[in-house]
């Protein structure tokens, strides 16, 4: 009987393994995928020869300032993470805009192509890499989609004062390409 216990443990053990390996092996599949971009936003797929390197995901605010008038855009300030769970962090977003890795690789972004498919989020974007620098995740990055958006849009309020910031929540998909090699 003992035997048949340790053979049925080591049988669920190997399960175990396999389930796992699957699963990490469908994250980094899908971590790879291009993402669906809804109709209409056509402008934002990226041009041919460049292939997805990494995708994080973002949580964090959009902070902009009232001038008398209108709100004005200041920039991003995001915890970036590896999954959609919002664990394991990897990096920093802020003004520029910049992507910043844990391992000090940089990204910083021009030339935004913009796409509106949800009126109450912020626009998803296409850029391309101005700048990189350092060893890590984004170096030698080509193209920036920030995609499947949330929140973040400027108040639909007027501000009180001159200078009024506010810091606007959202969280995004930012995909990073690379040259074919």
């Amino acid at each position: 009987m003992i035997n048949i216990i340790q053979k049925f443990n080591k049988f669920v053990f190997a399960i175990a393994i396999i389930s796992a390996a699957a699963s990490m092996a469908a994250a980094q599949k899908d971590s790879q995928r291009v993402p669906e971009l809804p109709a209409g936003c056509e402008q934002l797929q990226v041009p041919e020869g460049n292939k997805v390197a990494y995708r994080v995901y973002a949580s964090g605010v959009q902070v902009y300032s009232w001038n008398g008038t209108s709100w004005g855009f200041v920039g991003p300030i995001a915890t970036l993470y590896a999954n959609a769970g919002m664990t394991g962090k990897v990096g920093l977003h802020y003004g520029g805009p910049t992507w910043k890795s844990n391992s000090g690789s940089l990204v910083i972004g021009k030339n935004p192509i913009r796409c509106t498919p949800d009126p109450d989020s912020i626009p998803w974007l296409r850029l391309e890499a101005d700048e990189t620098d350092g060893p890590g995740i984004f170096n030698g990055v080509t193209f920036i989609q920030r995609v499947n958006t949330s929140g973040g849009k400027a108040p639909s309020e007027p501000g009180t004062i001159d200078g009024e910031q506010v810091n606007v929540p959202y969280t995004a998909q930012y995909v990073f390409y690379k040259s074919r090699y």
